[in-house]
């Protein structure tokens, strides 16, 4: 379970004369473990940084955020990192995967920061680049993939240490709609079969359709907060 009481994000104006920037106000709300949650927003709504602030990529400046009763805030960095790399698995819209590495060392290395023995990381990386149908790649370069293999071998990067959660922010912003289908559909099998909670950051109206939940954020407030069966998650 996440759970989200009273998150503020204000980010203080660099001209002593200019307004601070309130990009989260006074934000709460939890998510059941396993459910597929889409935070939806136009740009510069705060969907992004209440991503942020959710995983501990940012820190709020008022409130909590808690997973499993574990506060994020409570903990310092290095908790946090560890925190990051057992439980949660990222995916961003511009991939970030190593292009001159091979598939087989971009999802390396999740493994490596939390001490994965070699034979163990083998296995684990070969039954990810499956998972993604990568596997005849995993001796190819990054930066020989197209731009849908490549977020797939994002995806598969974010599965490798089996993550309870999975942020997602806007998966197919650079893929065509034929190409950013299959990733959907990857990212909610992965999220039946494992069980994973399945966090999606987007402005896309058919991929938050997708997902049991949608909660619309407009100038750093929840102002609609829906699921599928009427009630929330």
């Amino acid at each position: 379970m996440i759970v989200v009481e009273n998150l503020s994000k204000i980010y203080k104006s660099a001209d002593k004369k200019g307004d601070d920037f309130h990009a989260l106000n006074d934000v709460s709300f939890a998510i059941r473990e396993g459910s597929s949650v889409a935070i939806v927003g136009k740009s510069g709504s705060g969907k992004s940084t209440l991503m942020h602030c959710i995983s501990g990529l940012d820190r709020p400046t008022k409130g909590t955020v808690s997973v499993d009763g574990a506060s994020i805030g409570e903990m310092g960095q290095k908790q946090v990192d560890e925190f990051r790399a057992q439980k949660i698995g990222f995916i961003f819209q511009s991939f970030f995967v190593q292009a001159n590495e091979t598939c087989e060392q971009n999802v390396a290395l999740p493994l490596e920061i939390v001490g994965i023995r070699p034979s163990e990381r083998k296995k684990r990386i070969e039954e990810a680049l499956k998972t993604v149908g990568l596997d005849d790649k995993i001796n190819q370069k990054a930066k020989n993939l197209s731009g849908g293999q490549k977020q797939r071998l994002a995806v598969a990067r974010a599965i490798v240490n089996r993550p309870k959660i999975i942020f997602a922010d806007e998966p197919t912003g650079n893929l065509d709609s034929q190409t950013g289908t299959q990733v959907e559909d990857l990212l909610f099998s992965l999220n039946k079969k494992s069980s994973a909670t399945l966090i999606v950051v987007t402005h896309d109206e058919d991929l938050a359709a997708r997902c049991d939940r949608q909660i619309m954020i407009r100038d750093g407030k929840i102002v609609a907060d829906s699921a599928k069966n009427g009630t929330k998650s």
